[in-house]
């Protein structure tokens, strides 16, 4: 694992586990999901976070699992395991380790962070109210604090906000920039620092790079331009209505993250799960997911290639005999500010359908959610869902296609590459 744990014995040394034998504390097998809808509603939906939100989530969700699994023992920890009683509360231990991780910081301005503050104290003050005060309970938020410094102070400095935008980007050349060549306008993504975040999981984040997109001059590549270019477009698409609908619950005014989050919390609900067991579901998913992008963001640095609202108003400048350009093409949903090769949502749904199928054990799962715009989609199989993203980022005119199957790619492979080494694996017996 990629790290710091030599730190670790020293902050082990300072957690001290109060407490005296009591009845065992009961707990609610919701807390943690409880948990990830204030995580995830707090860092991406107040604090307006994209995909780098995924990484400051997997940091709450790990200091989750290891707060929860300190009491339980069953797995092997993430990162350490606190001294712990098995009779302290387990939801206390949640809600104190996730609120300490929110508190922390990881957003981008003051007033994001005061907001969040108030939703994770709120929260907390409502799962507190819920467990019996006494011994179990100051043990279960001894335990979450514990768990929660010692994964900030693994992951500080660990390149979360810090500097945004893509490096290396060739300036413009009048009136647009070099062809092929995604250009920064009218922003360079702020979001641009989750390239240089240090992966949770993985040791070497360029192994799983994508193979890259297809040569300007190439008939795969006015393949996939004259597809986008027909039926991404916003105005006389070919699209079919359910499409449409497709294209804009992933893509409209919403943030795909938090719709994600939704449709994760709906997927854990179709098992029933202790608290232990959900925290693992859930670090593993936001863990894998995180590396995901990571990756992702890495690759794009390194293609930063242009998406099809500028090649095809430039098509003409491509070199390709088999592209016409359309100087009023525009896409169905407005383009995000960075390059378009490969698709982070693609990695990102991928991470997820792969974790899930894996700890669920099955792919026919029936489930659905409602974004943040009212518009509802519903699946009986895991699988549907990255699938219909594949696509649905063609329709929506943001990419082109390989950009999507290479992105689903690497959400696969990270996730493949995780399962192999068996993070958080189950122990051989309970001490």
């Amino acid at each position: 694992m990629s790290l710091p744990r030599a730190r670790l014995s020293v902050l082990v040394a300072l957690v001290t586990a109060a407490g005296l034998l009591l009845s065992p504390a009961s707990t609610r097998a919701d807390a943690v999901t409880e948990w990830n809808k204030v995580s995830a509603d707090g860092v991406v939906g107040v604090a307006g976070q994209g995909a780098g939100g995924t990484a400051n989530l997997a940091v709450v969700q790990a200091a989750v699992f290891d707060a929860v699994n300190s009491i339980d023992r069953r797995y092997e920890p993430y990162l350490v395991r606190v001294p712990a009683k098995r009779w302290y509360s387990q939801d206390a231990a949640v809600a104190a380790a996730a609120r300490r991780v929110l508190l922390d910081g990881g957003v981008v301005n003051s007033t994001q962070q005061a907001a969040l503050d108030t939703a994770a104290n709120d929260q907390y003050a409502k799962t507190l109210a819920t467990i019996p005060d006494g011994k179990a309970k100051e043990g279960g938020i001894a335990t979450g604090e514990a768990a929660a410094s010692m994964m900030i102070a693994a992951r500080f400095d660990d390149g979360r906000l810090g500097p945004g935008g893509f490096e290396n980007v060739p300036l413009p050349a009048p009136p647009f920039g070099p062809v092929g060549v995604w250009q920064p306008a009218p922003v360079n993504d702020p979001g641009a620092w989750l390239r240089n975040v240090t992966p949770f999981l993985l040791e070497h984040p360029r192994r799983f790079f994508s193979r890259g997109p297809f040569p300007l001059t190439s008939r795969r590549y006015a393949a996939e331009f004259n597809e986008v270019k027909a039926i991404g477009r916003k105005e006389g698409s070919t699209r079919l209505p359910d499409q449409t609908i497709a294209a804009q619950f992933w893509g409209g005014p919403t943030n795909a993250v938090l719709t994600w989050s939704q449709l994760i919390r709906a997927v854990a609900a179709e098992r029933t799960m202790s608290t232990v067991e959900q925290a693992r579901f859930y670090a593993l998913v936001y863990l894998n997911a995180a590396d995901s992008l990571i990756v992702t963001w890495k690759d794009k640095q390194r293609w930063v290639f242009w998406r099809p609202v500028a090649a095809i108003p430039r098509a003409a400048e491509d070199g390709n005999p088999a592209t016409e350009a359309d100087a009023a093409w525009t896409p169905l949903i407005p383009t995000p500010p960075y390059p378009d090769h490969p698709s982070g949502l693609s990695a990102f749904g991928a991470s997820n359908v792969a974790t899930m199928q894996e700890l669920l054990g099955t792919d026919k799962v029936s489930f659905g959610t409602t974004n943040s715009i009212g518009m509802t989609r519903s699946y009986e199989r895991l699988s549907q869902v990255i699938d219909e993203i594949v696509d649905a980022r063609v329709w929506s005119g943001l990419h082109f296609r390989t950009a999507d199957v290479q992105g689903a790619q690497i959400g696969r492979d990270v996730a493949r590459w995780r399962r192999d080494h068996r993070f958080l694996r189950p122990l051989g017996h309970h001490r």
